[in-house]
């Protein structure tokens, strides 16, 4: 067995392990709600910080990012083509379906990955600011839109700034502003951000595989909206990521590993915190999240598997 197998291995292992104790009782149901706000806003940007801090900013911004933006474009297409054109879904279910189709759980399962499995958690952070910085405030402008609408008026600035009150955009964007002036940060004040990032692997792990044990047979609906979404996010991300990687950029190795699997991460939390403060698809984004969750760690099990 690869060391990057086993590094998946050991990654599985604990989100199993918090399956378990979430299962036995160990942890209730609302204790993963404080572990992901404790990997969220404390542990994970600590990880994004250092880790970008001391990267090489060519290796940032590689073409892993590339792949994953193409990737992303390519099932927000087909969603918008389908639910949009075909369904006639209205513009706020139409964006929360495009986000659930393609915003991936780059914080509290990304950074693990990515640090731990391919061995570099720098790799992550450029889809995070593009998630954040890009995607996130497009979507917000439209479903603003429609509150608008409705009467109900959202400043722009609130929607320019929203980005910058999220801790990973911070911590990214301050690890980038370090490396670019290459400037070495004293030990007395990197130890315990050294120390704090230490966490944010098990701790994360361990919340996700609480919200698994978490979820009820109630809690999903196989709408047709659903299963777009989450073919889509599950199977044809990853493999248009996959394709550009392979076939267009040439990608090959640890490179193409790296491009497939971070597209291959399953939908990310916030798409439902977005479709409850909107009260936009909150269904279909609970179902999206829950779904494509429960299918990332066979699919991605697999996919380290073939490409390592």
């Amino acid at each position: 067995m690869s060391a990057v197998v086993g590094a998946f291995v050991a990654l599985v292992s604990v989100a199993v392990l918090g399956y378990v104790v979430g299962l036995l009782g160990v942890l209730r149901a609302q204790d993963e709600l404080v572990l992901s706000r404790l990997a969220f806003f404390v542990a994970t940007p600590a990880l994004l910080f250092t880790t970008v801090a001391r990267a090489d900013l060519h290796s940032i911004f590689s073409a892993v990012l590339v792949t994953n933006v193409a990737g992303l474009f390519v099932v927000q297409v087909i969603f918008l083509l389908v639910a949009a054109v075909i369904w006639r879904r209205t513009r706020s279910e139409a964006t929360i379906g495009v986000l659930a189709s393609s915003y991936v759980n780059a914080g509290n399962l990304g950074v693990p990955v990515a640090a731990y499995v391919l061995g570099d958690g720098a790799l992550v952070a450029p889809i995070v600011l593009f998630q954040l910085l890009v995607m996130a405030p497009i979507a917000f402008a439209v479903l603003d839109g429609d509150r608008q609408g409705s009467g109900r008026r959202v400043s722009w600035r609130t929607v320019l700034t929203r980005p910058l009150r999220n801790p990973l955009t911070v911590a990214s964007l301050l690890g980038l502003l370090v490396a670019s002036v290459d400037v070495q940060l004293p030990s007395l004040l990197m130890r315990p951000i050294d120390l704090l990032a230490a966490a944010a692997v098990p701790v994360g792990l361990i919340a996700y595989g609480l919200s698994l044990s978490a979820g009820t047979k109630g809690s999903i609906t196989l709408r047709r909206d659903v299963v777009l979404a989450v073919v889509l996010k599950t199977m044809l991300q990853p493999i248009a990521a996959y394709a550009v990687a392979r076939w267009l950029l040439d990608l090959h190795g640890p490179a193409l590993l790296a491009a497939t699997l971070l597209a291959a991460l399953p939908t990310a939390q916030n798409v439902y915190v977005y479709a409850v403060h909107y009260r936009a698809s909150r269904t279909l984004a609970r179902s999206a999240v829950l779904l494509s969750t429960l299918l990332s760690i066979p699919l991605m099990t697999a996919i380290t598997g073939i490409l390592s």
